[in-house]
């Protein structure tokens, strides 16, 4: 008797320790979760688009609650029902009533817990769409109809998306409940089987026919609005309702909706009459109609009427396609020139097209970036992207075409010092922005900079020089102090020496991130970067900003998730500022008879590779925003640049305060804004096909195009050839333009074979002016060159390979390798001027050893079938047409000098004018000795010794200059 009343003890003891560990991991779950969540709206709040979150947020919950309750009620109603009518005297057999004494005791739970999962899984269905229920709620006419139906353009993408998933999720609903009550009425013997009958209760038959009718019904008006997406669905032919579609599909889906329509009155008035011999005879009706008038019928027709007759009977659909698809992606103003080029390069040729000559860019931002690090880089703990940018500026009253680059940080090069506060603490920001001329280059090869050098220096005025926001910015920096105390960010290294006493420092003043006032603010951060040093380091005071989330693309998608931001963000110099600029399209895949292409694959070329699995088929996309990043304080601005974008209007309404108007964006952004990279892809890869504009054509694929594949890619497999932005005058333009091109070629024909001849030249005018508010009224007209079929103008792929098996060039390479350099060539640029079609290639000579960088050493240019290849890109072409040209090229005052043994090396110089030695002789000498001291250090510290000693050698014939120099 003692030991029974002992034994429960250790079981209540345990019990309530039980019970607190749980609710103790409970809370810190929670707190985990709130931590997140607290985060993001310190986040948001700070940055100014707190309604962005909080109405994602807020649909995200009550699109959950009305999807839980959708799923769950239904069908706890319709297990309650089954259960509380189920028969009291019902004979079952003994394995039914093992199935009932396992399942009795669990009976609670399951009627109510099978619901409630099925309901989370419907809330989870429910509010994963909450783009799709608000922009139907807003949803914006688009004031043009569908050639087929005569609805709104609209209707197909806001409401028939709206209504399919609707329709779709009421189909599960009442799927799911009748499963479950039939499975429920089976158990508690509602529903027997004795031989080959089926005895059904009545209670159990009015029950499971009401339902059998709802979801026929449901499934009839799913057939009905299954006709109207056929103009949204890709067929082997186009995209859109073809003939068989029109003739044959959509009548027969209406027919089907109204037999469907009629079974499920059949189930109906089987619920009342109580036989099922009309609603099953209805059912196999409907299955067999759906056979033979939703399946065999298309075919028939397809097969026996359309196929020999294809030409004639889709010639109307097809050009539905045409009109949509080229209206879809903006191409429908294309301007079409016939361009018969010169294939004959004469004197005097370019004298019309000077300007567009002397703009031609040498610089290639693929390859120079490594002369960037050499030269401006400055301490290993800087970096440039490895592909630049390219912009324009106006100095001294010229645009001039830039490759631009943002000096960041690169912290994994810090080594040992690699603590906590050095990585977030000291080094939270690059410094400068550098600029170098695209069109020109220095003696010996290198870049003439416009911007470059620490401080910051050069032909772009003044300006805020601190990145605190770039694309390799760290994960997170905390800066900011009150004001008195000492600065210890590290603002930039002083020239000279390496003296840590020396380095300038630095406070951030913005507001750029959510502040750590208290401790609680500090232990949410804590968790959210799982560092207790956020907590309890002293350098974090009640001034602190925590800066996170920094790229400026990843911003621009968090604060507006309803857009597709282009691939490339890049670095402008904007009213005393470096703002990033990124653009930004509304999309959709629901544009009636547009073709589909999915946007990674079409934007992938030899810049970049699009990911193996792509879901992102888009068939309608618009430039409508174009948005900015401050460098310095992070803030996002986003600009309506399309305010007739339906898509754009739609989620105004939903964020009626996100999006400034066209109006507010200043004059010096404007001159820096351009057409996007990403939507000209999309065009051009559409303009491949779209560019023939009759059905007749279009159906033989008379004149089918595709866009070349880089020559110069280095890659194993075919990489498309990239656009390139380039100032040029074309044909039907009165002036030089800040333009963006693509060229075409004939497209491979089906056993792999092609031609690589042009066949069209296209390009787009992406200067919108420097007006205030107010968009330059040639910006974004897009202009096709094409070119006769009977004439072979050489395309980049045959123009390349002429440069490479040209015996003098390969002479002249030769020579340029010897040693340890290796020769790199440029990007192949294409111009339509002289009447004809200039290429032009710059080659590049760079020395394999450790520290290296490319120098420019030739310029190859190409004009039908004649060749040259000098030192100047100003002597290549007076040589390629009969000794004078007739213009003068960036390099024209460029004297070459003999490029070095080793090609480029750490020897470099810096400039920031636009002549030949931008800065004064002895700051240049000083900038070289600066290039030669960093040499030096890290070759000591890569224990390099004869790198070492180069760099001594180096070092010691600049002072020897600077010397000569001052005497």
């Amino acid at each position: 008797m003692t030991d029974q009343t002992q034994d429960p003890s250790p079981r209540r003891r345990r019990a309530p320790l039980a019970i607190t560990i749980a609710v103790v991991a409970v809370l810190v779950i929670a707190f985990f979760a709130f931590a997140g969540v607290y985060a993001d709206w310190l986040w948001y709040d700070q940055l100014g688009f707190l309604p962005v979150l909080t109405t994602e947020w807020i649909t995200r919950i009550v699109l959950f609650l009305i999807g839980f309750v959708a799923m769950a009620l239904p069908i706890w109603g319709a297990i309650q029902i089954a259960y509380r009518t189920r028969p009291v005297y019902a004979k079952l057999n003994s394995q039914l009533d093992r199935y009932q004494e396992v399942f009795e005791p669990l009976r609670r739970l399951a009627m109510y817990g099978i619901p409630v999962v099925l309901g989370i899984f419907g809330g989870v269905t429910a509010q994963s769409n909450w783009q799709g229920v608000l922009m139907w709620l807003n949803r914006t006419p688009f004031g043009e109809a569908d050639p087929q139906f005569g609805f709104d353009l609209g209707f197909y993408v806001f409401d028939l998306p709206f209504w399919r998933g609707v329709i779709g999720f009421t189909s599960a609903v009442l799927l799911l409940a009748t499963l479950l009550v039939a499975a429920t009425n089976y158990l508690y013997g509602a529903i027997r089987i004795s031989g080959r009958e089926v005895i059904v209760a009545k209670a159990a038959r009015i029950q499971l026919a009401i339902m059998a009718g709802l979801y026929l019904l449901v499934q009839a008006v799913s057939i009905w609005f299954d006709q109207y997406a056929t103009l949204t669905q890709t067929g082997d032919l186009i995209t859109g309702a073809a003939y068989t579609d029109v003739h044959a599909v959509i009548p027969g889906r209406q027919i089907l909706a109204g037999i469907a329509a009629i079974v499920a009155l059949a189930f109906f008035l089987t619920a009342i009459m109580g036989r099922w011999r009309l609603p099953v005879i209805g059912t196999v009706l409907l299955v067999i109609s759906a056979l033979i008038i939703g399946t065999l019928y298309p075919w028939v027709v397809q097969r026996f009427q359309v196929v020999p007759s294809e030409p004639q009977l889709e010639r109307e659909y097809v050009q539905r396609n045409i009109d949509g698809t080229r209206e879809a992606y903006g191409v429908a103003d294309l301007e079409e020139i016939p361009y018969d080029a010169k294939t004959v390069a004469e004197p005097g040729a370019l004298r019309a097209d000077a300007e567009t000559t002397a703009s031609i860019r040498l610089m290639d931002p693929q390859i120079i970036s490594p002369a960037f690090q050499q030269l401006q880089q400055f301490r290993q703990y800087y970096q440039f992207e490895n592909d630049l940018d390219v912009d324009r500026y106006t100095i001294d009253g010229q645009s001039q075409d830039t490759i631009v680059a943002v000096r960041d940080l690169d912290l994994s090069n810090l080594g040992d010092a690699q603590s906590w506060v050095n990585t977030h603490i000291v080094y939270t920001h690059g410094y400068g922005l550098v600029a170098a001329a695209g069109n020109q280059r220095q003696s010996n090869g290198q870049p003439v900079f416009l911007q470059s050098g620490i401080p910051q220096a050069g032909s772009l005025g003044d300006f805020e020089p601190r990145v605190y926001f770039g694309e390799s910015s760290p994960d997170y920096s905390i800066v900011g102090a009150p004001e008195g105390t000492e600065a210890v960010e590290l603002d930039y290294p002083s020239s000279g020496g390496g003296d840590d006493q020396a380095q300038q420092t630095t406070t951030f003043s913005g507001e750029g991130g959510p502040t750590l006032g208290n401790v609680f603010t500090k232990l949410v951060y804590a968790l959210k970067f799982q560092s207790e040093q956020i907590l309890l380091s002293d350098a974090v005071n009640d001034e602190s900003q925590i800066l996170y989330d920094r790229d400026p693309i990843e911003r621009v998608q968090k604060v507006a998730p309803y857009l597709t931001t282009d691939s490339d963000a890049y670095p402008s110099v904007v009213d005393g500022r470096i703002v990033w600029i990124v653009d930004a399209y509304t999309t959709t895949d629901q544009y009636p008879y547009s073709r589909q292409l999915s946007m990674s694959e079409t934007i992938s070329d030899s810049q970049g590779v699009a990911p193996a699995l792509a879901f992102d088929e888009v068939n309608y996309i618009r430039n409508s925003v174009k948005a900015t990043v401050d460098a310095y304080d992070g803030s996002v601005k986003l600009y309506a640049w399309d305010d007739e974008d339906p898509l754009l209007k739609t989620w105004q309404k939903v964020f009626p305060t996100s999006i400034q108007p066209l109006s507010e964006m200043s004059g010096d952004l404007m001159a820096h804004v351009r057409y996007p990279e990403d939507l000209f892809k999309m065009q051009r890869a559409i303009l491949g096909r779209y560019h023939v504009d009759q059905a007749g054509p279009f159906y033989a694929r008379e004149d089918a195009w595709t866009t070349p594949d880089d020559p110069t890619a280095s890659t194993a497999e075919s990489t498309l050839q990239p656009p390139y932005y380039l100032t040029m005058q074309m044909p039907g333009q009165e002036t030089p333009s800040y333009s963006i091109y693509s060229t075409f070629i004939p497209e491979e024909a089906s056993d792999g074979s092609s031609r690589n001849v042009l066949r069209g030249y296209l390009a787009v005018d992406s200067d919108a002016g420097s007006a205030d508010g107010e968009r330059a009224d040639g910006y974004g007209k897009l202009r096709l060159l094409t070119l006769p079929e009977e004439d072979n103008i050489p395309g980049p792929g045959q123009v390349q390979n002429t440069f490479d098996s040209d015996p003098v060039v390969g002479d002249q390479l030769n020579i340029l390798q010897q040693g340890q350099s290796q020769v790199i060539n440029g990007n192949l640029l294409t111009l339509p001027v002289g009447g004809g079609l200039l290429y032009v290639q710059p080659v590049y000579v760079q020395s394999s050893g450790g520290t290296a960088f490319p120098l420019l050493q030739k310029v190859l240019v190409a004009f039908g079938d004649d060749i040259a290849f000098e030192d100047t890109l100003d002597e290549a072409l007076n040589v390629l047409f009969g000794g004078e040209s007739g213009a003068a090229a960036g390099d024209n005052e460029v004297d070459p000098t003999t490029p070095p043994a080793d090609g480029g090396t750490g020897d470099g110089s810096t400039g920031d004018g636009g002549t030949d030695v931008p800065k004064t002789e002895l700051q240049t000498l000083l900038d070289q000795a600066q290039v030669a001291i960093q040499a030096k250090a890290d070759a000591l510290a890569a224990g390099d010794f004869a790198a070492y000693g180069e760099a001594d050698d180096q070092l010691n014939q600049i002072v020897q200059q600077l010397v000569e120099l001052s005497e």
